[in-house]
């Protein structure tokens, strides 16, 4: 007994040691692969990038040949749903309702002539009573746009519910850095310290022990933190339909209603009047800036009562091509982080394929 007392600690100190070492160059790859970008490696990231491209294609390929018969039916089941896309209107949910919201304070109304409402709202023609527009009236017009919006942000939430269900099921560790991260705030829960680390346990133990109503309030808050829910649903086998159901309603109704709230109430006349109003308190730049924002308000008044007016005014280009440059910044921020992170896809590749050399040897 005395000899086993002695030898325990020594197996023990030495499974750390492994499982410290294993750590540490995990550690060491994620930091090496997370270097892997185009403004430090421009050459090796777009080699990198090329090669995972032309990988992942050979690999989609295959098994999109292997389920012939699902993927026409998700075809067909996506074309109907671009149709009705189509027929909605093409716009973002923000900046839709957005619109819409000045648009029925100007006109008094939100019977927009159909078409060429939703692609271009104009005011109508016959006379409305002023003052007769109210939030629930705005609110009601742009409902089907936002839940349909909120519908969709619940099923991208789908993917990592089942790689964390189907890891779990398998027992065998998922080829995903999100999922390894999660396993290991699981392990040093009790000695963690900083908010963030505390801040995802507590989403996960509300997820784990409240269940259905546990996640339908992290859906239904908006916070960066319930990504981290379909990670946990998956992992402790939280059956789908309480998982999804609770996603379901929590995004596509209850969220749905307080951000379309927020986004009235901020666009509402009076409020962007005064926030036009603040911009020229600004010393020294307010007035040149404000001038500007009052020029394309009015053209966009114009524009509702007369969409086929000529001219424009200076201010409302200038302001076109400031949000132009801003959308294409982030349309290039995208390009280059896809680019990115493809090399470092390929990266982890090479390095587990490194790992499986090893453990043959």
């Amino acid at each position: 007994l005395f000899l086993a007392k002695r030898v325990g600690p020594k197996e023990n100190r030495n499974g750390n040691f492994t499982d410290a070492s294993l750590r540490e160059r995990k550690q060491q790859d994620r930091e090496e692969r997370l270097s892997l970008v185009l403004w430090r490696k421009p050459l090796l990231t777009l080699q990198y990038s090329f090669l995972e491209t032309l990988v992942t294609l050979k690999e989609w390929t295959g098994r999109l040949w292997q389920r012939r018969g699902a993927v026409f039916l998700v075809l067909v089941l996506f074309s109907v749903f671009s149709m009705a896309y189509s027929i909605e209107g093409a716009h973002q949910k923000g900046p839709h309702i957005a619109s819409v919201t000045l648009a029925a304070y100007e006109c008094g109304s939100v019977n927009f002539p159909e078409p060429p409402y939703p692609a271009q709202i104009i005011c109508p023609e016959e006379e409305v009573v002023q003052d007769s527009v109210s939030l629930w009236t705005i609110m009601s017009k742009v409902r089907l746009e936002a839940c349909m919006w909120g519908a969709g942000t619940a099923i991208g939430e789908l993917p990592p519910y089942f790689m964390a269900r189907a890891a779990r099921l398998s027992g065998a560790g998922p080829d995903d850095e999100d999922y390894e991260e999660f396993e290991e705030m699981l392990e040093q829960a009790q000695s963690a310290q900083d908010f963030a680390t505390r801040a995802k346990l507590a989403v996960q133990n509300l997820v784990q022990k409240v269940g259905f109503l546990g996640i339908l309030a992290c859906a239904s808050i908006p916070n960066p933190l319930f990504d981290l829910a379909g990670i946990t649903c998956g992992h402790f086998l939280i059956p789908f339909w309480t998982f999804f159901g609770a996603t379901l309603i929590g995004k596509a109704v209850i969220k749905m209603h307080i951000q379309k709230l927020f986004v009235i109430i901020t666009f509402s006349r009076h409020i962007v009047e005064q926030m036009v109003s603040l911009i020229g308190v600004i010393p020294g730049v307010g007035t040149s800036l404000q001038k500007p924002f009052r020029e394309y308000l009015e053209a966009q008044r114009t524009k509702l009562h007369n969409p086929v007016a000529d001219g424009t005014p200076a201010g409302e280009n200038w302001l076109s091509w400031v949000f132009e440059k801003v959308v294409l910044v982030m349309v290039c921020y995208f390009i280059l982080s896809i680019i990115n992170s493809m090399a470092q896809s390929y990266a982890k590749r090479l390095q587990q394929r490194k790992y499986s050399e090893e453990k043959t040897k």
